[in-house]
């Protein structure tokens, strides 16, 4: 990787992180991605699957993410025992605006600031 594209990353990171959105490791990052960025449906074993970690450490990814809103388990209808992670409107926002850092562009107001938090 160049010093111009570490350059960049780094000053997305500094922007991401004076914005005021919530704070998200890596892995949970990944996780989002992977959820909107890959086709479904999802499960906690094929992503587990998918970066190369524990069902348990996508579980604890999960409920941080569930937490904020940003993705939510929904059951299978067709059988009961599978669990399904499945996207929101929050998520996609959050992606949205998290696009607007790694491109430069200006983010009107963080999410976390229209919340009130």
């Amino acid at each position: 990787m160049s010093h111009q594209s570490l350059a960049s990353w780094k000053n997305t990171l500094i922007d991401y992180v004076r914005s005021g959105e919530p704070d998200l490791t890596n892995r949970q990052m990944a996780l989002l991605l992977l959820v909107y960025l890959d086709p479904g449906p999802h499960t906690v074993r094929g992503l587990a699957r998918a970066l190369n970690v524990s069902k348990p450490v996508v579980t604890r990814a999960l409920n941080r993410l569930g937490s904020l809103g940003y993705l939510r388990r929904q059951r299978d209808e067709t059988d009961k025992r599978n669990i399904f992670v499945a996207r929101t409107a929050e998520g996609a926002e959050f992606l949205a605006e998290f696009g607007h850092f790694l491109t430069g562009g200006d983010v009107a107001e963080p999410a976390a600031l229209r919340a009130g938090a």
